[in-house]
Parts: C-alpha cells; sequence; structure tokens
C-alpha cells in the first residue's frame, strides 16, 4: 500500500466534488433480529421502513481546484519517491559489487599467505629466511586489505 492516507484524502474530495447525484430511497429491512438496508423492495416477510438518503451538494469549485493541487502534488511526490528508490537500488547494487570484489581480494591474498607460509615449511635451510620474509609480508597485507 503506499500512501493510503493520500489516496481515502484525494477519493474523499473527489466525491465532494462530484456533480449533484439525485436522492435515493433506501429500505430499512428487518428479517429473524437482522438488520440489512437496501435500495431495493425487502424480502417477503421482512419488516421494513422507507429512509430517504440526504441529497448530494453540488460541486464546489474551491473543492475541485483543491482536488487537483493534490492529485499534482501526489504525482510529484509519487516521481519523487520512485526516484529515490531506483537511486537507494543502485546504491545497494554498488555496495554489493564493492564487497564481492573485496572478498575475491581478500581470498587471493589468503591464499597467498597460506601458500607462502607451506613455502616456509619446506625451504631449504638456505632459503628459509626469504621464505619468512615473503610469508611475513603475505601475512601483512592480509592484515592491511581485509577488515575481518
Amino acid at each position: 500500500m503506499r500512501q493510503p492516507y493520500l489516496m481515502s484524502a484525494l477519493c474523499g474530495l473527489a466525491l465532494h466534488a462530484s456533480p449533484v447525484v439525485q436522492a435515493q430511497t433506501l429500505q430499512r429491512c428487518v428479517q429473524d433480529g437482522k438488520v440489512s438496508y437496501t435500495d431495493q423492495a425487502c424480502p417477503a416477510g421482512a419488516t421494513s421502513s422507507t429512509l430517504a438518503a440526504p441529497a448530494a451538494t453540488s460541486a464546489d469549485p474551491a473543492a475541485a481546484h483543491e482536488l487537483a493541487r493534490q492529485a499534482a502534488k501526489a504525482a510529484q511526490l509519487q516521481k519523487q519517491r520512485e526516484l529515490r528508490e531506483r537511486r537507494e537500488e543502485r546504491d545497494d547494487e554498488r555496495s554489493i559489487a564493492a564487497a564481492r570484489t573485496l572478498r575475491k581480494k581478500c581470498d587471493k591474498l589468503h591464499l597467498a599467505q597460506r601458500w607462502a607460509e607451506e613455502d616456509v615449511n619446506r625451504a631449504p635451510t638456505a632459503q628459509r629466511e626469504a621464505a619468512q620474509l615473503k610469508a611475513r609480508r603475505a601475512a601483512e597485507a592480509v592484515a592491511l586489505e581485509c577488515p575481518h
């Protein structure tokens, strides 16, 4: 439901600004203790009484103008809301894409760190210091680039 209060107000103004409607006769029917109202004759066996509906007022030019003004304002607000929703959707999509990119980068850095640690374990004694430096740098890259 998009702004039901606005729609009900517009409907109320439309009814108020509508042309004169002929007064109708209503029937109040009571049958088996149940009351119903109809514009037709009551069913057989029902107690009926006739009610006259109040006549509608003539069209009010000021109300018609107000209705048109509010309809234009409602259309403007609807357009603004749709633009805002589209902008929010674009922002959400960009955020999701950025998070996906960061996750992919972090996965690569974690993998490089794991490989560097494996290289330290397999490195001969002469190359162990260089492998440890590489593993340390890989760990620093992970700490710097990945927030978690």
